[in-house]
């Protein structure tokens, strides 16, 4: 597994680059794993056609609305992907190996794919596949403003509130998350 660490980057030059390494993966057959964050945006899946009250960025993963911001740690996964099911199913593995360790009340919920505590959504995702790689990834809210992400529901779900690690008392800094979600990833993937 390659790893692009690429700290704070504006979210259209983020998807740039993945793509740029989505076409990596697919010459060197190989998976690559980039770990960053944004500065504040809110993205649209491309299966959302609703508007909203704040500007969006339309993107080309599923999903509805998603909020990204400092302090919230994104994995993007251009990973060899024979079976999108197995796939998938790895890197739920991989994240609930990390919710399992710090906050072991977070649940993963299939019909509104993302992680949760109770009525509060901690953790997105959304990918894409092209050509036997994926795209996109997972969002994991580290110490974010909860103020901000606020201003929707998390994937538009009535009810759902946005939370965080710090929030719910797992004191971890993105480094350190990132450090541990490699080691996870690793384990379950190789």
């Amino acid at each position: 597994m390659i790893i692009h660490n690429w700290g704070e980057i504006e979210y259209r030059k983020g998807r740039e680059m993945m793509q740029a390494v989505h076409d990596e993966a697919l010459k060197d057959k190989k998976n690559h794993l980039i770990i960053c964050s944004h500065p504040n945006v809110f993205t649209v899946g491309y299966d959302e056609n609703r508007s909203f009250k704040v500007d969006t960025i339309k993107c080309d993963r599923g999903g509805s609305i998603t909020c990204h911001s400092p302090g919230q740690n994104i994995y993007y996964f251009c990973f060899q992907v024979k079976n999108p099911a197995f796939f998938y199913k790895k890197v739920i593995d991989s994240f609930g190996k990390f919710f399992n360790k710090h906050l072991p009340n977070v649940q993963f919920d299939k019909k509104n794919p993302g992680f949760y505590i109770e009525n509060r959504k901690i953790s997105s995702l959304g990918f894409r596949y092209s050509q036997g790689v994926s795209l996109h990834g997972v969002a994991v809210n580290v110490d974010v403003d909860l103020l901000f992400h606020s201003q929707v529901n998390p994937c538009n779900l009535n009810g759902i509130v946005p939370t965080s690690l710090k929030n719910e008392g797992a004191f971890l800094t993105q480094d350190e998350v990132n450090k541990e979600m490699t080691t996870f990833i690793k384990e379950v993937f190789e």
